[in-house]
């Protein structure tokens, strides 16, 4: 079951990063034959979101306002308020332009795993003898090591100032505690999965990274 579509067996690692290679997000282990939307079922970023227990995220694009951040993500991602995906055939210069500026920044992720590969030679090389718990383990060693390598590497100007455990330290008590009211954990999840909100968001991106690239 760990065999996919390389024909070799894998485990999946799915990773949230951003643009400068910091890893916010890991969750590794399922067997290589599942796709992205089983890992999505079973990981723990739209849980969070679900549950209320994600940082609070509020900004205003194209006159519109959102509370829920957003992922960019390819063409396999369902069409939900928090997935941002590019344009498969875009038409006219707004849309080619979306699409471009969508897909270099999905590669962020791409290029965190090969720079974290690069450094280190056990996450690149074949792993026959090691069970699949102690992979995992593995994987989340140097998931760390590689943002500590990273916050090092910061200019002090860039630091964020973000403690390991600051963001479940900041909630309230009641959402710590997991407490929410069902009722509330249905209308997140009527949220997250919205796909009206899901274009409206792309199409206010799409206008908003046009006016940006207009006043250059």
């Amino acid at each position: 079951m760990y065999s996919g579509h390389i024909r070799e067996p894998t485990i999946i690692l799915e990773a949230v990063s951003s643009y400068d290679l910091w890893i916010w997000h890991a969750f590794s282990g399922m067997p290589g034959s599942h796709n992205d939307i089983n890992v999505l079922e079973r990981s723990f970023v739209l849980t969070k979101l679900a549950q209320g227990r994600a940082p609070s995220v509020n900004y205003a694009i194209n006159g519109h306002d959102y509370t829920m951040g957003y992922y960019h993500a390819d063409g396999i991602y369902p069409k939900w308020q928090t997935f941002v995906k590019t344009i498969p055939s875009p038409r006219g210069n707004k849309h080619k332009y979306f699409a471009k500026a969508q897909e270099s920044a999905r590669k962020d992720v791409e290029r965190a795993f090969g720079v974290l590969q690069q450094r280190f030679a056990i996450i690149r090389g074949p792993s026959r003898m090691f069970k699949v718990k102690v992979l995992t383990n593995i994987m989340k060693a140097y998931v760390i090591l590689h943002n500590m390598i990273i916050e090092d590497e910061r200019d002090d100007g860039d630091n964020l100032n973000i403690e390991y455990d600051q963001l479940d330290d900041d909630l309230p008590e009641l959402l710590r505690t997991q407490t929410c009211e069902f009722m509330d954990f249905i209308q997140r999840h009527l949220c997250i999965r919205d796909s009206s909100a899901h274009y409206q968001l792309q199409e206010d991106l799409i206008e908003h990274q046009w006016l940006l690239y207009s006043q250059q």
